[in-house]
């Protein structure tokens, strides 16, 4: 069982913390508005809600934010996420839909990187899935990390979902993780046509 704290009161903290609660994990919501908080705390049911700002009682905190607002958020909670595992789940989508938000050589979860506090580590997994399909479905769950031990950890709790995790190396390839999430979103808009499916691997003997 892990312990998780949610940031955020958005679809995909309802939908990673119903996932999360059925796992077994400890689940804790915090949000801005504390009332929302709340009641997304009493639709999961078991669930805790946390002060804005305060330490998280997760030992994994899940930014469930829009893209621009993660890094002002871990820079605001500052000192208050040291020693915590911080997943980043965000797509910096440009306003067409046709390219990322960030320049090359970097990601949201590197730049949540430079703000974290000391001893954090910082993950970037769940942005190439639609919720729709992390409702519904078993995708495989990338994920990038430069933290060996964080990264087990969220791979451990992605297993309790019910999920197949995949690494994909360092924090670098969290770039090249939100290039997938654009990738898919051209998918579902041309040759898919449609939002219900995932990008995954199989493994072929030969």
């Amino acid at each position: 069982m892990s312990s998780i704290t949610i940031i955020g009161t958005g679809n995909m903290a309802r939908t990673i913390g119903t996932l999360a609660v059925a796992g077994g994990n400890s689940v804790e919501v915090m949000g801005r508005d504390h009332a929302k908080a709340e009641d997304l705390a009493k639709t999961l049911g078991g669930v805790t809600t946390g002060k804005w700002g305060a330490v998280p009682a997760g030992d994994i905190v899940i930014t469930a934010l829009l893209y621009a607002g993660v890094v002002p958020v871990v820079a605001e909670f500052g000192d208050a996420l040291a020693g915590k595992v911080i997943v980043d789940i965000s797509n910096p989508f440009n306003a067409t839909f046709d390219g990322l938000a960030v320049s090359e050589d970097t990601s949201v979860a590197q730049e949540v990187a430079k703000v974290a506090p000391a001893g954090a580590a910082v993950i970037k997994a769940f942005n190439t899935i639609f919720r729709n399909v992390l409702e519904n479905g078993r995708p495989n769950v990338f994920m990038a990390g430069d933290d060996a031990q964080a990264k087990a950890a969220v791979a451990a709790f992605i297993k309790s979902l019910g999920l197949r995790p995949l690494d994909v190396g360092g924090l670098r390839m969290a770039h090249w993780l939100e290039g997938m999430g654009l990738v898919t979103m051209g998918l579902a808009g041309n040759g898919v046509g449609h939002w219900d499916f995932a990008l995954g691997v199989d493994e072929f003997a030969g």
